[in-house]
């Protein structure tokens, strides 16, 4: 079976504190509330194709890490987004609209970078290539919103991008980004924890035989009351105890999402220019729906290496997976009926 290595890294390109405003909130047909990590890759291949051929740099992962976040959202408990009011119709009726999710965020995006002709030496000439592509990315959509300029008050070393290499192994490359995770601070990564949706699934097993995935993910993905039994009658005086029934929340081991983790095939696929209405005429063309797992945010000080936080794609067409992997745990052979699930149940 095919699995998904993590990749090979000769530097990690930072991008620090990009402000996006309007960014999708709307991630998948089932969860909202942070734009899809495949957004973030879509990026990566976007920068990769602006970025002039004697550059050198390729793009191999990306990772994300977000310091502040502002759904735009009104209510409470229910909560409703802010949506553009658009014109009327010439009756006077209001035009149907399609709901819209909005988000401004606080990100640090790490790309991870192989270099074609070598490692730069000269430091100057590494930072002008971390600024080349920050410049190109300051002009482009990050998972549909705009990037504003950075907040003034924030020190200049903070805000300057940064290509930082790892070409030094051992303790050294620790200590190395030891001091570069520290930078990312306050904030959270995001990370896969599929590892943790089988675990989950199999422990469920063990009350329920008939659990499936999706038991498993809805209880990942949800705050959980369960009534405690009632105390026994105190043996001294035969009183019942006061409270009959205690209620306890399940304990999460982390701040545990839902996420969409890429797509799988709904029919075959279709050869370039066969379907009409495609994006392009050269390009397969195949019918998804969205594949489901469990991420999790975490500190920057808890990730061991570089590969931990970044996200790659991942590919098996003859089974009609097209995934993102992160290697924070490494994942086993990528089964789609034991840790992905699809949009159809």
């Amino acid at each position: 079976m095919a699995t998904a290595e993590p990749p090979v890294i000769d530097a990690l390109l930072v991008l620090p504190r990009l402000r996006i405003q309007n960014a999708n909130a709307i991630s998948s047909p089932l969860t909202w509330g942070f734009p899809a990590i495949s957004g973030f890759l879509g990026l990566m291949q976007a920068v990769q194709r602006k970025l002039p051929a004697d550059c050198g740099l390729r793009f191999v992962g990306v990772g994300v890490v977000c310091h502040d976040f502002q759904a735009q959202t009104t209510g409470g408990y229910t909560r409703q987004f802010n949506l553009t009011r658009n014109p009327v119709k010439k009756n006077g009726s209001t035009a149907a609209i399609v709901e819209e999710g909005r988000i401004h965020l606080d990100l640090t995006l790490v790309f991870g970078v192989r270099f074609a002709e070598g490692l730069p030496r000269d430091e100057a000439e590494r930072q002008r290539r971390a600024a080349q592509v920050a410049e190109r990315v300051a002009g482009m959509r990050v998972a549909g919103g705009s990037v504003v300029p950075p907040l003034r008050r924030l020190p200049e070393a903070l805000r300057r991008p940064r290509l930082v290499a790892f070409d030094v192994g051992g303790d050294a490359q620790a200590e190395l980004f030891r001091q570069e995770r520290r930078r990312w601070l306050p904030g959270f990564a995001l990370v896969s924890r599929d590892d943790l949706l089988a675990s989950h699934l199999a422990l469920l097993r063990r009350r329920q035989p008939q659990a499936s995935l999706l038991d498993a993910w809805l209880d990942l993905s949800r705050l959980n009351l369960r009534a405690e039994p009632p105390e026994p009658e105190d043996a001294t005086t035969g009183r019942a105890a006061r409270k009959p029934v205690a209620w306890r929340a399940d304990r999460r081991p982390g701040w545990l999402v839902p996420m969409p983790v890429g797509y799988g095939a709904l029919s075959e696929l279709h050869p370039p220019g066969s379907v009409a209405r495609a994006r392009d005429r050269v390009t397969p063309f195949r019918f998804v729906e969205s594949l489901y797992g469990i991420g999790q945010w975490i500190s920057p000080h808890r990730l061991q290496l570089p590969t931990d936080l970044l996200w790659t794609a991942w590919a098996d067409p003859a089974r009609g997976l097209y995934r993102c992997v992160n290697h924070f745990v490494r994942p086993a052979t990528l089964h789609d009926e034991d840790v992905l699930l699809d949009e159809g149940f």
